[in-house]
């Protein structure tokens, strides 16, 4: 019998996340999920009338084929998948694989060609498509997030299921917030950071386009980071775990950064010239999500917490900087997390994780 929770997703997923309508074309990406979840989406787009296409991955092939990236296959993979991605109007991908850091042993620079090729169809499904990436809970994420499979479950259809429309007004209010607002400067153990987010849209992300979801974005000018932001949140970032990873920002580049793994840190960082350099900034606060489990769609959703984002900016939200990579590193400023403040022109917006402003409690 299917988990009435999974019909109750894909409803979701169908219904507000991609908005589907009759006659439009839906790409279900499933990666290593079971076959119910796809066949619940292939219903929920039936019965709005749109038309359900699905692909089907499986990460020991996609590693297999990953290991040897020859340039004549990723460029016929790219054109194949730039074309199909072009007849849709959204896209719904499901990631479950059982190891995370199955691309691990793939070599720098095969992992380098492989994002650089992908980027045209990332950078079109993003901007072109209405989309929604979405993790599948597997035994090792549960042993991640320190919990047993059957708690993980529930805590995933918990923090995927939430009630995203009774945020909106608050959203909406902090967006309006941070589109008025020129300077930030953010504070806490470690950190120091000051830039501009003067004239950039910001977007309020409520189930449309993660999920978990649970924050609202934006991007800092360029060129204006100055000082130090270290994040506490662990990350694993194509294949290999990050801790303590800490940054020196001088006229909006990285100019010193520490971590683990420092040498494998700087790597990621000399992709290319943009990724160094700064695409995204976000406020979370999805009060389900508490702590990191290494998974970077639930850890940026963290209550009380931000992320500065090495790499490619959104084009909703653009400062120019373009890249192969797109980092979502994650600070929290919860006081079990060693606290901090966010103040948008000299006013404390969030203190310790919690906002101040009456129009914005309801995301605390």
């Amino acid at each position: 019998m299917t988990d009435p929770r999974i019909q109750k997703l894909a409803k979701q997923l169908v219904t507000h996340s991609t908005s589907l309508k009759k006659g439009e074309h839906v790409l279900i990406d499933a990666f290593d999920v079971p076959s119910e979840m796809p066949v619940a989406l292939i219903r929920a787009a039936r019965d709005v009338g749109a038309f359900p296409h699905v692909q089907l991955h499986d990460s020991l092939v996609t590693r297999e084929l990953g290991v040897a990236a020859e340039d004549a296959r990723l460029d016929v993979l790219s054109k194949n998948a730039l074309h199909q991605m072009k007849s849709m109007d959204a896209y719904i991908a499901i990631r479950g694989s059982h190891n995370i850091n199955e691309m691990a042993d793939v070599e720098p620079d095969v992992m380098k060609a492989i994002m650089k090729k992908a980027r045209r169809v990332l950078n079109y499904r993003v901007n072109e498509t209405r989309w929604c990436v979405l993790r599948w809970p597997t035994s090792s994420m549960a042993q991640q997030a320190g919990m047993s499979t059957a708690a993980f479950e529930d805590f995933y259809f918990k923090v995927c299921l939430l009630d995203y429309k009774k945020l909106l007004p608050a959203m909406r209010a902090l967006k309006k917030r941070m589109e008025a607002a020129d300077e930030v400067h953010i504070t806490g153990p470690g950190t120091d950071l000051k830039f501009s987010i003067k004239n950039i849209p910001a977007i309020a992300c409520g189930g449309e386009y993660n999920i978990p979801d649970g924050e609202v974005f934006t991007a800092p000018i360029k060129n204006s980071i100055n000082g130090t932001l270290s994040y506490n949140a662990p990350s694993i970032y194509q294949g290999t775990s990050f801790d303590q990873v800490k940054f020196r920002f001088e006229k909006g580049k990285i100019i010193e950064a520490t971590a683990n793994n420092t040498e494998k840190l700087n790597e990621i960082l000399d992709s290319d010239a943009g990724a160094r350099f700064i695409g995204e900034f976000a406020i979370g606060f999805n009060r389900e999500i508490k702590h990191p489990m290494r998974d970077i769609l639930f850890d940026e959703k963290i209550g009380g917490s931000f992320h500065f984002t090495p790499g490619q900016c959104y084009e909703q939200a653009s400062n120019g900087n373009k890249s192969q990579i797109h980092w979502d590193l994650v600070c929290i400023q919860r006081s079990d997390y060693g606290g901090g403040e966010i103040a948008f022109d000299g006013e404390v917006i969030r203190r310790n994780g919690k906002f101040l402003a009456k129009d914005l409690k309801p995301l605390n």
